[in-house]
Parts: C-alpha cells; sequence; structure tokens
C-alpha cells in the first residue's frame, strides 16, 4: 500500500508541475480536464514525462484514458507491467 501512495505522490508531482498547479492542488480523482483546464498539448507533455520518469511507452491512444491522477496511475501501471 505504502508503494501505491508513493507512486500517486510521484504523479502528483509530476502533473502538478505540467498543470503549473501545487501538488496539494491535484486530487486523486479530480478531472484535469475539469478542474484545471487541460488541453491536449497538456495530456501529451504529461504522458511525456510519465513515459521519461518511469521508462515506460505508453501509446498516445490512452491519453483518453489518463482523466485524473488515479485514472493515470491505472495506466502506467498497465504498461509497466507489461515492461
Amino acid at each position: 500500500m505504502t508503494q501505491i501512495t508513493a507512486t500517486l505522490d510521484e504523479l502528483r508531482e509530476i502533473a502538478a508541475d505540467v498543470l503549473e498547479v501545487e501538488p496539494e492542488e491535484v486530487s486523486d480523482d479530480g478531472l484535469f480536464a475539469e478542474e484545471h483546464d487541460t488541453d491536449s498539448l497538456r495530456a501529451i507533455e504529461l504522458l511525456a514525462r510519465v513515459e521519461k520518469r518511469y521508462k515506460v511507452d505508453i501509446p498516445q491512444q490512452e491519453l483518453p484514458n489518463m482523466v485524473s491522477l488515479r485514472a493515470l496511475h491505472d495506466v502506467v501501471a498497465k504498461y509497466a507491467v507489461r515492461g
């Protein structure tokens, strides 16, 4: 459980940096587009940073699934397992 929390915290830091907000403003289930006016360019930047940080390849087709911090975590976990 601690590992999952740490991963969410790491993803929160990355998302906050991309969204240009404080990490505490990024909730686990809050929608990026609705709460932070995320556009497609920021979504792509978030994807690129996550790929680089975790050394995973995530297809851009997953972008519509990366709507919140928890959803982002699920996508990263899915592709990290595939290795």
